[in-house]
């Protein structure tokens, strides 16, 4: 017996980097002992990229191939994209009827970005925007799911949802929705190669794709100590983006590395090419498994449109009794 139902996703904002590779293997971990569905929000992505939209479509099919290729399993899991179950936006719609307007704007993560996309120029005060973790909210308790992994900085938006669960109960008299409860998993938090916050616009990520070539090359890159100019010169690993990486794919050698780094005993050089090792031996099988999907055309299509089609029917499910209670009817219930 599964313990229960998992929803949780990502948007389709680009390739995938090894940043997000632990929430990958969590998920994969999950799969085995709850019922999965992994959606690509695509709706979300329009909250900041609304005015590009030339990539989404080829982004969605990325996105799909890097979840498949680091273990994703169609027979275990729903992979969905969540634009084909327009019942998302069916039941945002009627929680934004009955949501306070101040929950939303009281949202610390709203607040955050309001004022980082404003010092960066950015125009999004859009209802979509502040509406963001009511979406996200209807996505959840579209199949009633229990448990939402996420991180420390989500909190705020599963707590949103418990209460729109909570209050549509109330309101309604219903026990249709459950609060969910957040699994908060360990997340590796890795730094680009140049030590600032990873990201594809700054060109320090090292993609899920990568090829080996591309992997030692953005390990040289990689920033080490700056005090350190020469081999002979002691080092603090503390302060460097190679020591940060063995901790998390290396761990076995770890300590090894960082004596040699306080003692001068290994050199940058060497450091960084038993990293890239250690990484290959971790991104080279997913890699091999993207090539696979990718020499079978259509695969990754058809497991996006045989996953929505099993989200639909959840969803239509949960809708019926949503309308029934709040006392519309749709097209196909007259």
């Amino acid at each position: 017996m599964k313990k229960g139902t998992i929803f949780s996703g990502m948007r389709p904002t680009g390739r995938l980097h090894i940043g997000h590779l632990s929430v990958l293997e969590n998920w994969v971990r999950l799969q085995d002992d709850y019922n999965c569905i992994y959606g690509i929000v695509d709706w979300h992505a329009l909250t900041t990229s609304f005015e590009d939209v030339q990539a989404l479509q080829n982004n969605i099919r990325e996105i799909a191939l890097d979840w498949l290729s680091a273990g994703l399993d169609p027979e275990k899991s729903i992979i969905m994209v969540q634009s084909q179950v327009k019942e998302h936006a069916e039941l945002h719609l009627l929680f934004s009827m009955m949501t306070p307007l101040s929950w939303l704007e009281r949202c610390p993560t709203y607040k955050d970005q309001v004022q980082q996309f404003g010092q960066q120029g950015k125009e999004i005060n859009m209802y979509g925007f502040l509406g963001y973790p009511l979406l996200q909210s209807a996505d959840i308790l579209l199949y009633r799911a229990d448990h939402v992994p996420v991180g420390q900085d989500q909190l705020p938006h599963i707590e949103i949802c418990r209460e729109v669960a909570r209050r549509f109960n109330y309101l309604y008299q219903q026990e249709l929705f459950p609060e969910p409860q957040a699994l908060l998993s360990k997340v590796a938090l890795l730094p680009g190669i140049d030590k600032r916050k990873m990201s594809k616009s700054y060109g320090n990520d090292i993609p899920l794709s990568a090829s080996a070539e591309e992997v030692k090359e953005k390990v040289r890159l990689m920033v080490t100590d700056p005090s350190r100019v020469k081999k002979t010169d002691p080092g603090d690993p503390s302060v460097c983006v190679v020591h940060s990486y063995h901790e998390i794919y290396n761990a076995e050698e770890v300590e090894e590395h960082a004596q040699g780094c306080r003692s001068a005993g290994i050199g940058c050089v060497a450091c960084k090419k038993r990293l890239a090792v250690k990484l290959e031996e971790v991104l080279g099988p997913i890699r091999e498994r993207r090539q696979e999907l990718l020499s079978r055309p259509g695969l990754v299509d058809e497991i996006l449109e045989e996953g929505s089609r099993k989200a639909r029917a959840i969803a239509a499910e949960t809708m019926m009794q949503v309308r029934e209670a709040m006392g519309v009817k749709g097209p196909l219930e007259r």
